[in-house]
C-alpha cells in the first residue's frame, strides 16, 4: 500500500547561500547551521563556513588575521613584550668583519628584530632603490653548512610568517601541504625543509605585506634566501626545495620588475626540474619514479599520497612560470614536450591538495599531458579540470599561441602547416573557454577559487589576442577577434573587487598590457579613419584597464613601468 506521506524535496537555496565547502565542491547544501547535512556527514563540520554577506567576508577575516600575526611579530620584536628579545643572528659572523653591521635608520637592525646584520649595507636598504637606479643585487656570500645550524628564528615566528603567506600561495603556484609545513618547524633541523624554501616563505611574507611593518624585514630574508640557495645545492635530497624556492625567487623578482633576475632563477627552476626527471614522473607505480634513472640528482620517492602530490604540484608550478614568463620576458621555453628528441611530460594534470590529502590521486593512466591536450585526446584523460589544471592548460595555450604567431613570416615556416597549426590552435581555445566558470558567477565562488578563474580567463583570452594581432592591421576578421578578447578582458575588470587585487596573479599584468595595446590600436584606428565617429566608449575601456593596472602596480612593481608607458602613448594621442 502506498504510504499517504508525500516526499518533499528540500527547498534549493539561493545562489551563494551555500556553505563555502560544498560551493567549492559543487554540492548540494541544505544551508543548516551551525553545520549543513553535507559538512556533517563528512565529518567536517568544524569545516562548514557560510559567506551571505550577513557577517565579515573571507577577504576580510584575512586581513584582520594579518594585522593580528603583525601586531604578534611586532610584540615579538619589541622586548617589553617578552621575558627575551628575539634577535636574529648570523651564525658565521664570527667570519665577517664588524664594518657589515647595519645602522641605517629604520633598517631591519635599527628594530631590534636583527643583531649585527651579515649584509652591507646596500642590501639593507629599501628594496625599490637598486630597481631604480638600476644597480645590480650584490651576489651572495657562500654560506657553509648553513643546513646544520640552529634556527634563526622561534617556531612561533616561522608559523606567524607561513600564516601571513598561506592565503598567497596560490600567486606563486606553491603546491606545499601548509599543515605539514607549520608542523616541520617544531621537527630537529635535519628534518625540516631546507631554510633556502622557508627564507623564500618568510621573504613572500614580507612583500606581501607592504607597506606594513613587516616588510621593512624583505631585504633580510631575501639575502638571506639567496645566501642559503648555495648550500641548498650541495644537498640532492633538497632538490625539490632548491626547485621550489627558486620559483618563489623568480615570480618575486618578476613582479618587482627585476626581470634578469626573475628569468634567472625560472630558468634554473625548470633546468633542475628537467634534470631531476620531474617532467617524466609516472604516478602508476607504487612510488614516483622518473625517467631520469640514470641520472644522479634523481629524487627520492614520495612517502606518501600528500608528498606524491608535492611532487606533482611542483613540476605543475615550474611549467606554469617558465610558459607564462617566457612570453614576457621574449625568451624560448626551458621545459620540452616532445619535440626534437627531448622526453615528453609524462604526469597527471593538478589535483587541489585537498585530493591529495584524502589519498584520491589520478594515477591510473601514465599520459604525456600537454602534448594530449594539444593533440586533442583530452576526452580519453581522466582529470584536468581542477582549477590548478585549468591554469596550466590556459598557461600551455597562452604560450604556445604567442610562439606561432611569431614564427608565421619565418622563412622555413610552410603555409599549409601553419594553416592547420592556426586553425587548430584558435579552435582550442574557443572551446577551452567554455569550459570555465562564466565570470559572472566567479562573485558566488570561494575568493581563492575567483582569483585562480580570474588568471585562467585571462590568460586564455590574452592567448586569443596574441594569436591574432600580428594579422589583425591587414585582415578584417583578425582585428575583430582581437578587439571582442580584449573587451571581454575589460569585462572581467569589473568583476574584480579592490580587495582582490592583492590576491591576483602577477602574470596578470602583463595580460593588461597587451589588451591596452590592443584598445589604443582600435582608438588609433577611429580617430584617423573615422573622425565624425565617438571614441568615448573605448576611451573609457582604456581608462578602465588603467584604473586595474594602477590598483596591480601598488602590489606589483612591475605593472607601474607598464602604465607610465601606456600613459605616455595616450599623450601623444
Amino acid at each position: 500500500m502506498a504510504s499517504n506521506q508525500s516526499t518533499t524535496p528540500p527547498p534549493t537555496l539561493q545562489r551563494g547561500k551555500a556553505c563555502l565547502r560544498c560551493r567549492k565542491r559543487k554540492m548540494r547544501c541544505d544551508g543548516s547551521k551551525p553545520a549543513c547535512q553535507q559538512c556533517t556527514r563528512a565529518k567536517q563540520p568544524e569545516g562548514c563556513h557560510y559567506d551571505d554577506g550577513k557577517g565579515k567576508t573571507r577577504t576580510q577575516l584575512l586581513r584582520e588575521n594579518i594585522e593580528r600575526l603583525e601586531q604578534r611579530i611586532r610584540e615579538l620584536e619589541d622586548s617589553e613584550h617578552t621575558s627575551q628579545s628575539i634577535t636574529l643572528h648570523d651564525p658565521h659572523h664570527h667570519r665577517r668583519s664588524e664594518s657589515s653591521s647595519s645602522s641605517l635608520t629604520g633598517s631591519p637592525a635599527s628594530t631590534g628584530f636583527i643583531s649585527h646584520s651579515p649584509f652591507p649595507p646596500s642590501v639593507n636598504s629599501s628594496p625599490q632603490s637598486s630597481w631604480i637606479q638600476g644597480i645590480p643585487s650584490p651576489s651572495p656570500t657562500p654560506f657553509k653548512d648553513i643546513y646544520h645550524e640552529e634556527p634563526h628564528f622561534t617556531i612561533e615566528l616561522a608559523q606567524t610568517l607561513v600564516d601571513i603567506f598561506s592565503s598567497h600561495r596560490h600567486q606563486c603556484l606553491l603546491g606545499l601541504h601548509m599543515g605539514r609545513l607549520r608542523e616541520s618547524f617544531t621537527r630537529p633541523v635535519m628534518e625540516q625543509h631546507h631554510p633556502v624554501l622557508t627564507n623564500a616563505i618568510f621573504l613572500w611574507a614580507c612583500y606581501i605585506s607592504r607597506p606594513g611593518p613587516l616588510s621593512t624585514h624583505e631585504s633580510h630574508y631575501l639575502s638571506r634566501t639567496l645566501d642559503a640557495l648555495t648550500d641548498a645545492l650541495q644537498y640532492h635530497n633538497r632538490l625539490l626545495d632548491v626547485i621550489q624556492a627558486s620559483c618563489l625567487l623568480s615570480v618575486y623578482f618578476l613582479s618587482n620588475g627585476r626581470t634578469l633576475e626573475g628569468s634567472y632563477h625560472a630558468n634554473a627552476a625548470a633546468s633542475l626540474a628537467i634534470q631531476c626527471g620531474l617532467h617524466g614522473a609516472m604516478t602508476n607505480r607504487s612510488s614516483l619514479e622518473t625517467t631520469a634513472s640514470i641520472s644522479p640528482f634523481k629524487l627520492d620517492p614520495p612517502k606518501d599520497a600528500i608528498e606524491q602530490g608535492e611532487h606533482i604540484l611542483t613540476f605543475w608550478q615550474v611549467f606554469v612560470l617558465d610558459r607564462c614568463w617566457s612570453v614576457v620576458l621574449h625568451k624560448p621555453v626551458i621545459i620540452p614536450d616532445g619535440s626534437d628528441g627531448y622526453p615528453s611530460i609524462i604526469m597527471p594534470w593538478p589535483q587541489d591538495m585537498e585530493e591529495y590529502v584524502t589519498g584520491h590521486i589520478d594515477d591510473l593512466h601514465s599520459f604525456h599531458s600537454v602534448r594530449s591536450f594539444f593533440e586533442r585526446q583530452v576526452a580519453n584523460l581522466r582529470g584536468g579540470f581542477s582549477p590548478v589544471a585549468l591554469r596550466v592548460k590556459a598557461s600551455a595555450l597562452f604560450e604556445r599561441a604567442h610562439h606561432l604567431a611569431s614564427t608565421w613570416d619565418q622563412p622555413l615556416a610552410t603555409p599549409s602547416v601553419f594553416t592547420d597549426d592556426f586553425q587548430t590552435l584558435e579552435h582550442m581555445i574557443a572551446r577551452f573557454i567554455p569550459t570555465l566558470i562564466p565570470v559572472h558567477q566567479l562573485d558566488a565562488t570561494v575568493p581563492d577559487q575567483k582569483h585562480t578563474y580570474i588568471a585562467i580567463h585571462t590568460l586564455a583570452h590574452a592567448a586569443m589576442i596574441h594569436l591574432y594581432f600580428p594579422f589583425g592591421a591587414e585582415d578584417p576578421v583578425s582585428y575583430e577577434k582581437c578587439l571582442r578578447a580584449a573587451r571581454f578582458c575589460v569585462s572581467i575588470i569589473k568583476h574584480i573587487a579592490d580587495s582582490d587585487y592583492e590576491f591576483l596573479d602577477p602574470i596578470i599584468g602583463p595580460c593588461w598590457t597587451c589588451v591596452v595595446d590592443t584598445l589604443i590600436r582600435e582608438l588609433n584606428m577611429i580617430e584617423s579613419s573615422w573622425p565624425l565617429v565617438s571614441s568615448s566608449d573605448v576611451r573609457s575601456e582604456i581608462a578602465t584597464m588603467l584604473y586595474a593596472m594602477n590598483n596591480l602596480s601598488a602590489r606589483f612593481p612591475l605593472m607601474g613601468y607598464s602604465v607610465a608607458k601606456v600613459q605616455k602613448r595616450l599623450s601623444g594621442l
